[in-house]
């Protein structure tokens, strides 16, 4: 449902979702802080789950035409040193700068008496890797132009800074920021070790092999090194849990044959164990890259160090992904009812930043299922639930239990079991084949009642309810009573009532000196990454105080507004919340709304849940009178039901017999439809799908309730939606953009991949793109949706989608603009050689067909990563304890070398407000750090949505939103096909449906938009 109300924007959040997620949307894939294994192919995406590094097939000979700016560094050979490397020698320990916190303390692995400790490197003293100076820009390396090879492109990395940093602001402010620096031996060398395991008994004839889970993987390793503890030293390993192991110390590359067994009264398994070295990980190589001497990213070493740090939360804690939940004790949980709690937790990940290396730990909630015996849980979670009235309650039990891992209790074993099915018979009328395993008497019919009185000594108390059926390739019967639930198994957090949802999202949404003092926590636990001793042993050492640093707080823009009587007025605001209002004031355009239609879809409902038509159209026209334009009644008023939103058919016809009457009648379209519901329903994403890409109707939807009360507040927000959809202008700035206030039309684009949630392994992925129309507001934008490959990040086609749109700008300005700055969202650092040598590389080629050369900066926009700013006292933020909008940090916290920074340009009023990092990858229009950071953070200011800046530059914020229409659209038409996933609130089967019709999905018409709608803002 769109949203209507004032925007809420702050900490994560984009409009649809609580802390750390993005609500309603598909997921991402990880996206941040991790590292590719050394030893996977290189098409494998990094810390993101995209597709990593791909190479153009093309080796064409194109033209350019000069300029004297110059677009990213290219480094003369990966890992050599630049032309002019920094003269400072880097062999030397490096001492802190002046002014500084004290130097960090030695490392105890190096010249500890700890017999593990030595012979890990050097018996010299770690180097101090911490505030390192940054290389100059490369403003001697001439501009890459199109006509080089593409083999050329492939050396080409992110543009150096041009400068030391911005300097402009209204005030300084003290700020801690949760990086912890790291400091490391650059002598020590660690080993990569590829783990092999294989059952020591091949499968059965015709049978594939059976996949070792994680737990099973993790009992063999730890059982290994318990045999041999002379030559596989435990503590002085890393272990990714799966095929990668990192040691301090050489280890035997041999084969080993390890027994593992799940209980006492099990019989051992054997597996077959090879470790062979990979690889030998030198630390000097990332203090190296930190100091500039190097400019590729040593990745395999921080992906050594990665393991390292992780090593001890993944022992003792709950790990998912990359977030770990420590349980015993928990360092923060909630009782969410219903067999439910919320455990708070952490994730970390390794930095390279302009200080040295840094830990970057953030807090994280998530809500788990308890560990209960099954009957208790059963009776916990569902409402009235009780024994003697069991098969009233099957079906929701089968909901409630089906995939969920337990333990038994009649044996003594830690055997994880995966619940396949209820029985269909009562437990007393069970009975199985009993094999004689001696093979000397045929099977015999045993009752499951009998067989564990006799095998195991237990009474089963409950025999009028079914057992649980185990997954696996034997039929294994087990009654419920005998089950407990596995700690650690996540409840989806859509499937929370509203009282247990609000207080996760309390939780997650923790306030800032809150969230401070839990992170201040965490990285002084002994379940920590800095707990248990074994990051001394690798000579590492993490300091557990937050890094402190300056911000800039940028003043706000003045803006440019009308009023009611149609004349522009400029207005500055508050620069602490930097929100404004339109009492007595009104758009700077106001489209007049002349012919409009209401589609009332709770004409039969309960008179409670009806509009009440007269009163809300009086009042909507109302407040269209007081903002100054025009509004007449609207020339169609359709009464239908809800029912017919969930009919595809139904409402497919509807909807054009709408639009061809109101053109017979008025001889024109409708401007927009005004959608009325009775509450959220599924056939919503129908009701878009039709419009906007098969009948051609601007919609606005909203809720009977919030319609009837008719808040002005509500109200307004649905004039600002409405008046942006029909290419009208809300606000602007008084003046130009910064950077370009001189002749020449500018474009901003913004690219965005919305990926299928992780349940769903079939759909496709959906790419949008959007561009401003209009110039100097540049606040008009048209968009572009399509599907691509499942979970690929790379958009297919980026050069033709950004030409057809810049072929869109010239159709309605008469002339194409002549600079273009592109803001790219969702994509990690793994990925920026993509983004470069890929979707770049095709966009400069399409243009250059087109004897088209306009002057290209491209910027990364990531909202998803852990760094959190905190004001270092009560006078250094807002009154919610956040920072103030408009605060910069691009110092200590940023890149060594490569221009970014972040950015925090909204106003917090819930939680802990999240800065994005703007990371710039090529630029070809000479910016300064204070001239991007100015113009992002006033472009922030003229979103059509809400009348305060948002956290995200409007052209990324909006194509996230078509993004997730474009997803809507696919839901929509395997709904056509599967009309129950549609109509399903169940997110799980709909999922699966989905799946099993992906082929369907790939159909491109079912993303094409009508030519009604294409190049306005439909899906704001």
């Amino acid at each position: 449902m769109e949203k209507s109300g004032y925007l809420n924007n702050n900490s994560n959040s984009r409009g649809r979702g609580g802390n750390n997620n993005r609500g309603g949307r598909g997921g991402r894939g990880g996206r941040g802080g991790g590292f590719n294994p050394p030893n996977q192919s290189p098409n494998v995406g990094g810390g993101g789950g995209g597709r990593g590094r791909g190479y153009p097939q093309q080796s064409q000979q194109w033209s350019q035409k000069p300029s004297s700016s110059y677009g990213g560094g290219i480094p003369p050979t990966r890992g050599t040193e630049p032309p002019n490397p920094p003269t400072r020698g880097t062999e030397s320990p490096i001492p802190p700068a002046r002014g500084t916190e004290s130097p960090i303390p030695r490392t105890r692995g190096t010249g500890s008496s700890n017999p593990l400790a030595r012979g890990i490197g050097s018996s010299n003293p770690p180097t101090l890797i911490h505030d390192l100076p940054r290389p100059h820009p490369h403003t001697n390396i001439e501009r890459l132009n199109i006509s080089e090879s593409d083999n050329k492109w492939e050396k080409i990395s992110p543009v150096h800074r041009p400068d030391n940093g911005g300097t402009i602001a209204i005030r300084r402010t003290r700020l801690h920021v949760n990086h912890f620096a790291v400091t490391f031996n650059p002598q020590t060398i660690i080993n990569h070790y590829n783990v092999d395991v294989k059952p020591k008994l091949p499968p059965r004839q015709g049978r594939p092999p059976k996949k070792i889970s994680k737990s099973d993987l993790s009992l063999i390793r730890n059982k290994l090194f318990a045999d041999h503890p002379e030559t596989l030293a435990l503590e002085m390993t890393g272990y990714d849990g799966e095929k990668n192991i990192v040691s301090a110390v050489p280890l035997p590359e041999e084969t080993f044959t390890v027994d593992i067994s799940h209980g006492e009264d099990e019989k051992p398994v054997s597996y077959v164990v090879t470790l062979t070295l990979v690889n030998k990980l030198e630390f000097r190589k990332l203090r190296d890259y930190l100091s500039g001497n190097i400019l590729s990213i040593p990745r395999n070493v921080l992906y050594g160090m990665d393991l390292v740090v992780k090593e001890n939360p993944a022992k003792s804690t709950i790990s998912l992904g990359r977030c770990f939940y420590p349980t015993n004790p928990p360092l923060v949980d909630n009782d969410l009812g219903h067999g439910i709690i919320a455990i708070g937790g952490f994730q970390h990940s390794l930095k390279p930043t302009s200080q040295g290396l840094a830990m970057c730990l953030d807090y994280s909630v998530l809500s788990f299922r308890k560990k209960l015996s099954v009957l208790d849980f059963l009776a916990a979670h569902i409402d009235g639930f009780n024994l003697a009235g069991f098969w009233k309650y099957k079906r929701q039990v089968e909901e409630a239990l089906i995939g969920l891992k337990v333990n038994v209790t009649h044996r003594r074993t830690k055997q994880k079991y995966t619940i396949a099915k209820l029985t269909d018979r009562e437990i007393q009328h069970i009975t199985f084949p009993l094999v004689d395993l001696e093979g000397q008497n045929p099977p015999t019919d045993v009752s499951l009642v009998a067989y564990f009185k006799d095998k195991h000594g237990v009474v089963i108390k409950h025999k009028d309810i079914p057992a649980l059926q185990f997954g696996g390739n034997k039929m294994n019967y087990v009654p419920m009573e005998l089950c407990v639930l596995v700690e650690g198994q996540r409840f989806p957090k859509e499937y929370l009532d509203r009282n247990a949802s609000r207080t996760l999202k309390d939780m997650s949404l923790a306030r800032p000196w809150d969230r401070e003092a839990l992170i201040q926590r965490m990285i002084k636990s002994s379940d920590g990454p800095c707990g248990g001793g074994i990051l001394q042993n690798f000579g590492m050492n993490v300091n557990t105080t937050m890094t402190n640093v300056t911000g800039r707080v940028i003043g706000p823009p003045k803006l440019k507004l009308g009023d009611p009587t149609g004349k522009i007025i400029s207005m500055t605001v508050d620069p602490e919340k930097c929100q404004w209002n339109l009492l007595g004031r009104s758009m700077v355009e106001g489209k007049s709304v002349d012919c409009w239609g209401i589609l009332d879809f709770t004409s039969q409902g309960p008179n409670w849940n009806k509009l009440k038509g007269d009163q809300f159209i009086w009042k909507l026209i109302e407040k269209y009178r007081k903002l100054g334009i025009n509004m007449a009644d609207p020339v169609h008023i359709e009464h239908s039901t809800m029912r017919k939103l969930g009919d595809y058919g139904s409402l497919c016809k509807l909807l054009e017999k709408i639009n061809d009457g109101v053109y017979k009648k008025c001889r024109r379209r409708l401007q927009f439809l005004l959608c009325v519901m009775a509450n959220k329903d599924p056939g919503y994403k129908w009701l878009k799908w039709i419009s906007e890409t098969k009948v051609g109707i601007v919609t606005q939807c909203c809720l009977s309730g919030n319609a009837n009360e008719g808040k002005d507040q509500y109200l307004t927000n649905i004039a600002l939606k409405i008046n942006a959809k029909l290419g009208g202008s809300n606000v602007e700035l008084n003046s130009r953009l910064p950077h370009f206030e001189g002749e020449g039309h500018v474009m901003f684009i913004g690219a965005d991949v919305n990926h299928p949630g992780s349940r769903d392994v079939d759909s496709p992925s959906i790419a949008a793109v959007v561009a401003t129309v209009n110039w100097p507001a540049a606040n008009r934008y048209a968009a572009r949706v399509c599907a691509q490959e499942h979970r690929k990040e790379k958009i297919v086609n980026f050069g033709e989608i950004c030409y057809e749109l810049v072929q869109c700008y010239d159709g309605l300005n008469k002339v194409r603009p002549e600079k273009i700055v592109i803001f790219r969202d969702g994509v990690s650092e793994s990925q920026f050689h993509m983004v470069l040598t890929e979707e770049l590389l095709d966009l400069k080629k399409v243009f250059e067909r087109s004897n088209y050369f306009p002057t290209i900066t491209l910027i990364v926009a990531q909202k998803r990563h852990q760094t959190r700013l905190f004001p270092a006292g009560r006078n250094e933020g807002t009154s919610g304890g956040n920072v103030f909008p408009g605060t910069v940090v691009d110092t200590k916290i940023i890149h060594p070398f490569e221009f970014d920074f972040y950015l925090c340009s909204h106003y917090g009023s819930l939680g802990t407000s999240k800065p994005t990092h703007y990371h710039v990858l090529w630029d070809e229009h000479n910016f300064t750090s204070d001239g991007l950071q100015e113009l992002i953070y006033n472009m922030c200011f003229t979103f059509a949505r809400c009348t305060k800046p948002v956290s995200l530059v409007p052209p990324v914020y909006y194509a996230d939103l078509a993004a997730y229409r474009g997803r809507l659209y696919h839901e929509a038409n395997i709904g056509v096909q599967s009309p129950y996933s549609a109509a399903s609130s169940s997110p799980m089967v709909a999922s699966s449906s989905l799946s099993s019709t992906t082929s369907i999905s790939k159909d491109l018409d079912c993303y094409k938009l009508h030519a009604d709608v294409q190049n306005g803002m439909f899906f704001i």
